[in-house]
C-alpha cells in the first residue's frame, strides 16, 4: 500500500503509546487491530481474567492546549458515536466467537484518550473504564 496519511500515522502512534500505558498498569495485551469489514477493535488485553476491549482515540496538540473536562474544546472521546459504539459491539460479539471465548468470561469496553504533542514527542493516557455499549 501506499504512504500512511497523518490521521493513521498519529492512531499508530496513539496505540503504541497505550500499550505501554496498559503494560505498566499489569495487563497483557493479547491482539491488535483485530478486523472485520463491519468494524475494528484497537486493543484487547487482559488483567485479573478480565477481557478487555480498548477503542483508542488521539488527538494532536501541544500539552499547554489540552482542554480539561470543564472547558470547552474538542476532546478525543467526542468521537464515540451511537453507530461507532453499534459498530465496536458487533465486533467485539465476533471477537468473542472467533476465540472460541467462554460464556462466562468477563469482559469490558475501554476507551483510552491520548493526547500527542509531536513537537514535544510526548503522549498523554487517560482511561474511560467499563464503558457502556
Amino acid at each position: 500500500m501506499g504512504t500512511k496519511t497523518q490521521k493513521q500515522i498519529l492512531g499508530a502512534i496513539g496505540e503504541g503509546a497505550v500499550c505501554k500505558y496498559l503494560e505498566r498498569k499489569g495487563f497483557k495485551v493479547i491482539d491488535r487491530n483485530y478486523l472485520k469489514k463491519w468494524g475494528e477493535l484497537d486493543i484487547v488485553a487482559t488483567k485479573s481474567k478480565k477481557i478487555h476491549f480498548i477503542e483508542v482515540k488521539s488527538v494532536s496538540r501541544p500539552f499547554e492546549h489540552v482542554p480539561h473536562e470543564t472547558r470547552e474544546g474538542y476532546r478525543p472521546e467526542d468521537n464515540m458515536h451511537p453507530w461507532k459504539l453499534q459498530r465496536l459491539a458487533r465486533t467485539i460479539q465476533s471477537y468473542l466467537l472467533d476465540k472460541n471465548v467462554s460464556d462466562d468470561t468477563e469482559w469490558q469496553f475501554d476507551v483510552a484518550t491520548v493526547y500527542v504533542d509531536q513537537e514535544k514527542r510526548l503522549c498523554k493516557v487517560n482511561m474511560l473504564d467499563d464503558v457502556i455499549l
